[in-house]
């Protein structure tokens, strides 16, 4: 298959996260690409409610923010770069009135940061204006994007979000409802998505077949609404954004699965004939809240049960467990639990450090690390550490943790980590490198040890992990440690991917 020109020059639809710069060093950590928020509420102050879904839905993206409403026939937007809070204030909110509020929040990448990306993306049609969020990648963007181009669509953004959109619209456009439209989009599409859509009627929420990336539904009335009132909807990446507006959760969007919410309450179809639960499996260990629920429980039970078993699968001899802040905690209280080693705080994370604009200077960057975690020195020093984290992509930022770790006093310096090495790049909405940059898929374990510095490395087994779901393994998509990849990845999308993130031609 060869990749459309156009494509290959102008390529950055990933999800709504263009490949990076690679003139910055990036995080030590899988990056995602966005959260979705929608809410069907005549009579609330539905743009306030969207912003407070999107601020508890900040972690899923940092770059940008959007809301779009509908009054009757209008929509109203507005988007920026910039944290939830940074982007509205009280004055911006009261000019987006309405009964239906879709929200976004976009993840941070240099390749593509500029505003034109920030969603939700705003159609025309002949039924009026749709506003879509999207969370994932399209890995038939290239042709989609071909296949429109080829119909004189005008695409002004570099995301395949925009590519949904402008399907949904053409079907609408030939006649179709916003339904029926849907379901003839979504049909084009192949790989990751989880959406949602405002329309002037309605707001529409979706799932791929395979159901990669996560949405939930609630009901912001718990208790029956005033007789004759619609009960008032709320679709979201996580359940966590359902809390902070005091909605109930009522069940997730089932893959393949189109809800359609209007004043007659909410109509389900199921748009895919064949589905196959495959939920990203890193949602789980690292990019949901951890107060989120998913299968029932919350996050942080999971994480806490992966520690247990990693302390089965890798004991030490260390005076005190500690973590990496925020995301290794529950792992590491799991650890510590199962084996008896006390539990310690041993860095201090600065809370308030997220995109620096103000750049360091060449000796504050040598300091590295304590931007963003501080050693307590009375707590490591002349002690033998065992420090937990989630996951290791590509080590900087472990090396120099534990070189912090060391400096501060601590004689020995352990590591585990609560998930196997990530050794395939991700293609369904999460920011990895290619596999050659992939530290466990170009060394050993005992390389990798070496390089980060510590005295001990291991990592949980692929069955220990998906021991703890205490689900169907086969309903997770694991692709980034095994390489079995859920949906199929076409050749050209591949070398895309690799020709944009290195700048380099690839041989075809």
């Amino acid at each position: 298959m060869t990749l459309p020109s156009e494509a290959s020059a102008n390529f950055s639809s990933w999800g709504d996260n263009a490949p990076p710069d690679r003139s910055r060093e990036r995080p030590d950590k899988p990056e995602e690409a966005c959260g979705v928020f929608g809410l069907y509420a005549p009579g609330e102050d539905v743009a306030r409610l969207a912003y407070f879904g999107l601020f508890a839905l900040q972690h899923r993206g940092q770059e940008s923010a959007g809301i779009t409403t509908f009054e009757e026939s209008e929509s109203h937007s507005y988007k920026h770069m910039g944290l939830v809070s940074q982007v509205f204030d009280d004055h911006i909110l009261t000019t987006l009135p309405g009964h239906i509020a879709v929200g976004h929040t976009r993840y941070s990448t240099t390749g593509s940061s500029r505003v034109c990306n920030a969603q939700p993306a705003v159609v025309p049609t002949r039924l009026g204006d749709l506003a879509l969020a999207h969370n994932g990648n399209l890995v038939n963007a290239p042709i989609l994007r071909e296949e429109l181009l080829e119909r004189d669509h005008d695409l002004i953004t570099t995301t395949d979000s925009e590519m949904i959109a402008f399907a949904l619209a053409e079907a609408v456009n030939d006649g179709y409802d916003w339904v029926n439209g849907a379901e003839q989009a979504f049909s084009r599409c192949e790989g990751a998505f989880s959406l949602v859509i405002g329309t002037p009627e309605g707001i529409l929420g979706a799932r791929d077949p395979q159901g990669i990336r996560p949405l939930v539904l609630g009901v912001l009335d718990a208790e029956a609404p005033a007789e004759g009132a619609p009960a008032h909807y709320v679709l979201a990446s996580e359940t966590c954004a359902l809390d902070i507006i005091g909605a109930t959760y009522l069940r997730d969007i089932l893959p393949g699965e189109l809800v359609w919410i209007t004043e007659r309450g909410i109509s389900s179809y199921q748009w895919a004939d064949q589905t196959q639960r495959k939920l990203c499996v890193f949602e789980m260990i690292y990019f949901s809240r951890p107060d989120s629920i998913v299968n029932g429980e919350s996050l942080y039970s999971y994480r806490r049960r992966l520690g247990h078993q990693l302390a089965k699968e890798a004991p030490a001899d260390v005076d005190l467990i500690m973590a990496v802040p925020d995301s290794g905690v529950p792992a590491a209280i799991g650890f510590s639990q199962q084996s008896g080693i006390p539990y310690a705080e041993g860095l201090i994370k600065n809370r308030y450090v997220g995109r620096t604009f103000i750049q360091p200077t060449q000796s504050m960057r040598e300091v590295g690390i304590r931007m963003k975690l501080n050693p307590l020195k009375d707590v490591l020093d002349g002690k033998r550490v065992l420090i937990v984290d989630d996951s290791i992509v590509r080590g900087t930022t472990s090396r120099k943790i534990v070189q912090a770790l060391r400096d501060a006093g601590a004689v020995e310096v352990h590591m585990r980590i609560s998930s196997p090495p990530v050794t395939h790049p991700c293609f369904f909405g999460i920011d990895t490198d290619n596999q050659d940059q992939l530290i466990a898929a170009t060394k050993t374990q005992a390389e990798i040890s070496q390089q980060i510095g510590v005295d001990s490395l291991a990592y949980l087994s692929w069955e220990g992990m998906m021991l703890a779901t205490q689900q169907d393994p086969a309903s997770f998509c694991s692709a980034c440690f095994t390489g079995n990849y859920p949906v199929e990845i076409p050749e050209a999308f591949r070398r895309a991917k690799l020709m944009f993130e290195t700048k380099q031609p690839v041989a075809t």
